[in-house]
């Protein structure tokens, strides 16, 4: 018998905090869901039960039937859509979102979304510091971790914003058929999540997705693809190296100094922030780019990024070990990411590097970490799950070491460094082979650390 399209069910797919927020969302307008989840017992599983015993749920192995005769699956980002039943699912009919794509049908205030491969949630959290410097009441969520971790839907419990800020991943924007932002940017695209997208070019159409319906675009000229692959009447900003023209965030040197400047216009010397590293110049570029798309006073601007000092796991400075300066970079998961953190931190010590890395690769190729650490660097330290196969690109000039855990890297580290050389965690890969998160790595790092003194 066929089912009644009002008896079909909203099922939400993936519990955890994504699952639990979008459970609030439709438990707030009266509306019956069902969740299920792979996992046998997911996290949030225990305050589901709690806090609403009416809701069904079906753990472990996937029922086909579930998600065929579904009204709407409502998919978690740590969910691919492309898994079989949610594919058997669309051929059926069946609606496929996900929490962004229901958030912004719901309010009505301007969104600024931010996504790339890197730096997204340092250029998300200067531009939350300028948005506070400048007096603006406006909602934080998506893709953050740490404090500012809050789900969009969980927003929606909350006095109405005058404009929202959100951090998306690739996973968030596979279900988010038009996003209509305000300002809308893609920061940069290198290769991440290779395990589950086809290659770069699907990797790359996931972001895209981002300026589905956006009425303005900001985009990096040192990365074309940050630019919308599609024509549109949108409004187009500009970051990037170099003189910037109409739109557009650049460098002036003048006098032996680097300026951040709006076209030709100064906005403060690169010497008065707080961050190093070239990357980090462009995360303030693009910060800057998008509050003045929707015009932000210069002052709340140069003030914030002058007094930003950066996110914890991202860079962040630790100890000095008899001369060696430790730095935790547990935030970088990708090639890109460590690219990064290896360039920006030999441009500013005397030394040279001691890398920590390692973890689940992702289908990952590390071959361009190479150069960056035949210039930069003097040593590998390697653990995790990959290892043996990150060890394969390196150079044999390059000295490279296995651990076992992060106390031996750090004590193998701190034994091949001398005064003035770094010791970076920057593991270029995903962390859950040994520790629950990228945060908890980090700790580990600095943990190991503080046992070295």
């Amino acid at each position: 018998m066929a089912i009644e399209l009002d008896d079909r069910l909203t099922v939400i797919v993936g519990l955890g905090d994504t699952g639990l927020s979008c459970v609030k969302f439709f438990a707030s307008r009266g509306e019956k869901v069902k969740v299920v989840d792979s996992r046998d017992e997911p996290p949030g599983l225990a305050e589901l039960i709690e806090t609403y015993p009416d809701v069904e749920y079906e753990l472990g192995d996937f029922n086909l039937e579930t998600f065929v005769t579904a009204r709407q699956l409502v998919v978690s980002p740590g969910l691919s859509v492309r898994s079989v039943e949610i594919e058997a699912a669309k051929e059926a009919g069946v609606v496929i979102t996900g929490d962004i794509d229901i958030f912004s049908k719901q309010v009505t205030a301007p969104i600024i979304a931010v996504t790339g491969s890197n730096g997204k949630s340092t250029v998300v959290a200067m531009l939350a510091e300028i948005l506070r410097k400048a007096g603006r009441n406006f909602g934080l969520g998506g893709n953050l971790d740490g404090a500012n971790f809050k789900p969009a839907l969980d927003l929606l419990a909350e006095d109405e914003k005058d404009l929202y800020l959100l951090e998306l991943s690739s996973f968030q924007l596979e279900t988010t058929a038009s996003l209509g932002a305000a300002v809308a940017t893609i920061l940069n695209l290198s290769a991440d999540h290779m395990d589950r997208y086809e290659g770069i070019d699907d990797y790359h159409r996931a972001k895209q997705r981002i300026f589905a319906g956006c009425k303005q675009v900001v985009v990096n000229r040192d990365d074309k693809k940050s630019y919308p692959l599609e024509e549109s009447d949108a409004t187009v900003w500009d970051f990037g190296f170099g003189r910037a023209g109409v739109n557009g965030l650049g460098l002036l040197e003048e006098g032996g100094d680097s300026y951040l400047a709006y076209q030709l216009e100064k906005i403060v010397s690169v010497n008065e922030l707080k961050v190093f590293g070239q990357h980090n110049i462009s995360n303030v570029l693009a910060a800057v780019a998008l509050a003045m798309a929707i015009d932000i006073d210069m002052n709340a601007i140069k003030t914030a990024i002058t007094e930003f000092s950066g996110l914890p796991h991202r860079c962040q400075w630790v100890a000095n070990i008899d001369g060696v300066d430790f730095y935790n970079d547990s935030k970088g998961t990708n090639v890109g990411a460590t690219l990064a953190a290896v360039e920006g931190l030999g441009e500013h010590i005397l030394g040279h590097i001691v890398l920590i890395a390692g973890g689940i690769a992702k289908g990952a190729d590390f071959t361009a970490l190479v150069p960056a650490m035949n210039k930069w660097g003097k040593a590998v330290i390697l653990i995790g799950q990959d290892a043996a196969e990150m060890a394969s690109y390196f150079d044999n000039e390059i000295p490279t070491y296995f651990a076992s855990d992060m106390p031996e890297a750090t004590r193998v580290a701190l034994q091949q460094s001398t005064a003035g050389d770094a010791v970076l965690l920057s593991p270029a890969c995903a962390s859950f082979d040994m520790f629950e998160n990228f945060q908890h790595r980090g700790f580990a790092f600095m943990e190991s650390v503080e046992t070295l003194q």
